[in-house]
């Protein structure tokens, strides 16, 4: 039995540094307002081929709100579409510990913002960072991990 708990601490010991190593954006996760520090939505990230992208599953919407919101500030595509199922983040690219090279959509305001992500805290929050230019020029949300 000794042997055998040896052999588990030191397994967990030697694979601990490689599980860091595998941190992700992939998964859920609960945006929290940087301006009012409630949280805001889930939004699933995902990434095929590369490239991350995050669409919003679910709103945390204040009672008597409208419960199905729609973009009436986006462009394009997004003009008037259920901001549920909004994909809201796209093209970021794994560069060393950060993802960036991507854009960011803020529903509320309509406007896309470049953006990148880094992943901390035992892959349990997400620094997302919108910004216009350079990434001093921008606003900084921490997501939590949902799943």
């Amino acid at each position: 039995m000794k042997r055998f708990t040896l052999l588990a601490i030191l397994s967990t010991v030697l694979i601990a540094p490689f599980a860091h190593a595998d941190d992700t954006p992939v998964g859920l996760w609960k945006n929290i307002d940087d301006k009012t520090g409630k949280p805001k939505a889930l939004i699933r990230i995902t990434e095929a081929g590369g490239e991350y992208k995050g669409k919003i599953e679910k709103l945390f919407l204040e009672p008597g709100a409208d419960q199905n919101p729609k973009c009436t500030e986006c462009d394009g595509a997004n003009k008037d579409q259920p901001i549920i199922g909004m994909t809201i983040l796209f093209g970021l690219k794994k560069d060393g510990d950060e993802y960036n090279g991507g854009k960011i959509i803020d529903p509320a305001n309509g406007k896309t913002y470049s953006s990148k992500l880094t992943v901390v805290d035992n892959n349990k929050k997400l620094n997302v960072r919108g910004y216009i230019g350079t990434p001093f020029l921008g606003r900084s949300q921490t997501w939590v991990r949902e799943q």
